[in-house]
């Protein structure tokens, strides 16, 4: 038997801290100047276009420390923060965009910035030396355990109260694909957030009504909000997207969460490689269109991910092509095979009848079950083991082969199209 090999996952805990009215104008202090160091380095970076480690450390060292006051550990972790800034913010065109640091804020190297003492304390480096300051674990109390390693932090301050997010590192197994047994075909969507076939051939429907009303109702406060075009408005406009953001954040996490724990450890999660859909979803209509182009199915692949590993399961990402408009049973592909209006498939060879979300989740199961075959034969994936398995038409498809279906454009114009059977 294979045993389970292991893989390091990094998450962040977000404790509480409790300083006393010194050390909470030290902590603002430091948080206030080192803000203002990083916007210092990224005006240097900017104009250099330094972003190379060891080079810009050496060059604004000096300045850091005698201009700002920074502690040595401090002045390193600089520049780190701002080169980490200028990469998530580079633009797709390759201009360099000068990020601005608003909040005061400070990051902190474990052991050297920050250690963890005695009954729940922290020691925290300031400019003016050292302090200690009370934390509370509250929903964090695992991450003491001696099998998970503290990194680096962020100090933050959120409505007058100080959190220090550590980074965590921690060992989870790492289930190999020849262990693999059970495979569950995700189909996420709006209609309907998640929809799941598995290797026992169950579906599963997670509802999306709710969420969809409720962002209905943030697209018309948003909109009212900007026909005032007041400063307060715009405050205002600022606070309902966060509170939209957070919202939608918890759904994620609740809904990556009953989908690891529906299943046992060794399942394999199979999901549409989704890359692109955003152009798509900007052709449908305009008053659909902030529902389809806002829906983060990115964020809940992040989320499934992390979560699945943790369990001991996996999450592979297959080709989304065809795989609403395919006959589960015998293959069929036909754009017309599926009836949006009445979210119901009907095969136009074979007369097959479900689900439209269903079929989807089953097509996405059975990519899934051709990955793995593919993976024990040594046919390895193409895209960088992305788990996605592309058939030569460029339709992934279950035996019997399918073909693709051809496009409007290259049928002649005014002559009905004719339904083709493309099973081969």
């Amino acid at each position: 038997m294979i045993e389970l090999g292991v893989m390091e996952q990094t998450i962040t805990a977000k404790i509480q801290i409790k300083p006393d009215n010194q050390a909470r104008q030290m902590l603002e202090q430091a948080m206030s100047i080192y803000k203002d160091a990083c916007n210092f380095v990224a005006g240097y970076v900017f104009e250099t276009h330094q972003l190379k480690q060891i080079p810009l450390q050496k060059a604004v060292y000096d300045d850091l420390r005698d201009r700002y006051g920074l502690k040595s550990q401090m002045a390193c972790n600089v520049p780190r923060t701002v080169i980490a800034k200028f990469k998530s913010n580079k633009s797709n065109t390759g201009e360099w965009i000068k990020p601005d640091f608003k909040k005061p804020f400070l990051v902190l190297s474990f052991n050297r910035d920050f250690s963890i003492l005695a009954n729940d304390t922290l020691s925290i480096g300031t400019l003016d030396g050292r302090i200690k300051v009370p934390f509370s674990r509250k929903g964090f109390e695992k991450y003491f355990d001696k099998k998970y390693t503290f990194g680096g932090a962020n100090l933050i301050k959120k409505k007058d109260k100080f959190y220090l997010c550590i980074s965590v590192t921690y060992d989870v197994p790492d289930v190999q694909i020849e262990e693999i047994n059970n495979v569950v075909g995700v189909d996420r969507g709006i209609r309907f957030l998640a929809t799941t076939y598995d290797s026992q051939g169950k579906t599963k429907f997670y509802s999306g009504k709710a969420i969809k009303q409720k962002k209905s109702c943030y697209v018309e406060v948003r909109k009212q909000l900007q026909q005032r075009k007041t400063a307060s408005s715009r405050r205002r406009l600022k606070k309902v997207g966060n509170r939209e953001n957070r919202w939608m954040n918890d759904v994620n996490h609740c809904l990556s969460k009953a989908l690891v724990e529906a299943y046992p450890a060794k399942t394999m999660f199979a999901l549409e490689n989704l890359k692109g859909i955003r152009g798509a979803t900007e052709k449908v209509l305009k008053k659909y269109r902030y529902v389809q182009v806002s829906w983060s199915y990115y964020d809940l692949e992040q989320k499934l991910t992390y979560k699945a590993e943790r369990k001991g399961q996996k999450v592979i990402k297959v080709n989304a092509r065809y795989t609403s408009q395919m006959c589960h049973k015998c293959g069929h592909t036909h754009k017309l095979n599926r009836d949006h209006k009445k979210h119901c498939f009907c095969c136009r060879n074979c007369g097959y009848r479900s689900n439209d979300d269903r079929i989807g989740a089953m097509n996405i199961y059975m990519r899934g079950v051709q990955f793995i075959q593919n993976y024990l034969n040594g046919q390895q994936s193409d895209n960088n083991n992305q788990g996605e398995q592309v058939c030569p038409d460029g339709v992934q498809s279950i035996t019997p082969r399918c073909n693709s279906t051809p496009s409007a454009k290259k049928m002649k114009k005014g002559r009905r199209s004719k339904d083709r059977n493309t099973t081969g």
